[in-house]
């Protein structure tokens, strides 16, 4: 019997390895695939849930998610593990670059996109993992919820990460080439800039809680920052397979479930603004028409022809090669630095930067801008609440990025969005998403106690810098 098992198991691990199977990935495969993967996973989440929360879509039918029934996604909804996917595929890469110094040129973006995916997990969820998160192999395989203000200024934090981050690239002086960079093509430089953009971002979305006055100051005084378009993070789509955006690849009657909201229906219209005709389609029965529907409508209820509605414009699926995965832009930076004008945070024009960023968001959407856009009417700076015009401006621009739309809103207030048709949230707009079911039943004790510090999971809780 001993002599079996031992036949048994002899070179059993060289007989069960596949010879053809990679048991490593060089660090330009990675950055890559995080990029790709992240960007195209998200403009799909995005459109198919964040732009339902953000109200720039409403659902038809199958959609107890646009009715804010929030735990149970359908076309979308659940962005959760392709976000903790890519922040450990990011943690891998990460590593290979604190670890090899063949490998320091890729530290500091690895630093960059970490911050990124965090905030972008805390904004949606709240308390989150984070210190203890991606770290299976040493042993840690229930992490602990962060509180979402040590995920943002704790000493491993977002802004500490990004701060990291520039002092890795400013002190690179190795040779080798950052390869697999599908945003700079290897501009460390242009690394850089997205790193203070980022910083920029992620100071203003907590000015209300933890107002960092003079680093975003000292940020906009040296002016290392997204400026152009041809600055920003963010990659092309194609027209066709593989790399199209997803919302192509539907059916057409999945598709023809998203159509205009009435929100940005109306806001479209009370600006005049001619990227109704990007983003929408004129309705099937009338082609001078452009029509939108109250969010979160009882399919069950309700009777509606979707040929009264506009759906989405030919630049989300028949197009796509016009169209790009944005993870942030020039126009999303020069908003958020003409709010801070706006409030007296820095000593800057919050008109021009303001006027620069609506041109930059007609610029990305391909969209010839009018002439008097910016000198007459609703748009032109001051002639309403200029923090609102701001917000909205960002908002409809950033309708490739729905749920930037909806946490904005929750930390501004702006555009005012509508209670939906039929709620199944007592007629409360959410603000936050709810964990997982999947972190029940993995990660029981942490979720546990998450759950209760957030209202029993609620999504009406609000996350630490959503104030009153």
């Amino acid at each position: 019997m001993v002599l079996g098992f031992s036949a048994c198991t002899k070179d059993f691990s060289e007989i069960n390895t596949n010879p053809n199977a990679p048991v490593d990935v060089q660090p330009e495969f990675l950055l890559r695939q995080i990029i790709f993967d992240y960007g195209e996973q998200m403009s799909y989440e995005g459109f198919v849930a964040g732009n339902l929360l953000g109200q720039y879509f409403t659902e038809v039918d199958f959609n107890l998610f646009d009715r804010h029934s929030l735990s149970e996604p359908q076309f979308g909804g659940n962005p959760w593990d392709f976000m903790f996917t890519n922040l450990r595929d990011n943690q891998i890469l990460l590593n290979k670059a604190q670890d090899d110094e063949t490998f320091t040129v890729y530290e500091g973006p690895a630093l960059i996109l970490k911050a990124f995916i965090v905030s972008n997990i805390t904004d949606i969820y709240g308390n989150a993992p984070f210190t203890d998160a991606v770290s299976g192999k040493g042993g840690i395989i229930t992490p602990k919820y962060d509180d979402q203000e040590d995920i943002y200024t704790g000493v491993e934090g977002i802004l500490s990460l990004l701060d990291q981050a520039i002092v890795s690239i400013d002190s690179y002086t190795g040779n080798a080439v950052l390869d697999g960079d599908i945003f700079f093509n290897g501009d460390l430089g242009a690394w850089r800039k997205f790193a203070n953009s980022l910083k920029i971002k992620a100071i203003m979305r907590i000015s209300d809680v933890d107002l960092l006055v003079n680093e975003l100051q000292q940020i906009f005084d040296e002016g290392d920052y997204f400026t152009s378009l041809d600055m920003s993070a963010r990659f092309d789509f194609t027209n066709d397979q593989p790399n199209n955006f997803r919302m192509a690849n539907l059916r057409i009657g999945d598709f023809s479930l998203f159509v205009m909201s009435e929100t940005i229906q109306e806001i479209l219209e009370a600006y005049d603004d001619p990227r109704i005709a990007t983003f929408f389609r004129p309705t099937a029965n009338d082609a001078t028409v452009y029509a939108g529907l109250l969010n979160g409508p009882d399919p069950s209820q309700t009777s509606i022809s979707v040929g009264d509605f506009s759906f989405a414009g030919t630049i989300f699926r028949e197009s796509t090669g016009r169209l790009d995965a944005n993870f942030l832009t020039s126009f999303e930076t020069l908003f958020f630095l003409a709010e801070a004008a706006e409030k007296g945070y820095i000593n800057g024009d919050a008109k021009s930067l303001y006027d620069e960023g609506v041109k930059q968001a007609f610029e990305f959407w391909g969209t010839e801008m009018p002439i008097d856009y910016l000198m007459d009417g609703p748009a032109a700076y001051g002639q309403s609440d200029p923090m609102e015009q701001i917000i909205t401006q960002k908002w409809l621009a950033n309708i490739i990025n729905g749920y930037e739309g909806w946490i904005e809103y929750r930390r501004t207030g702006f555009p005012a969005l509508k209670t939906i048709s039929a709620s199944l949230n007592n007629n409360l707009i959410p603000v936050r998403m709810p964990y997982p079911q999947s972190e029940a039943a993995l990660n029981g004790l942490n979720f546990e106690a998450a759950a209760q510090r957030s209202d029993n999971n609620s999504i009406n809780a609000r996350v630490w810098w959503d104030v009153d």
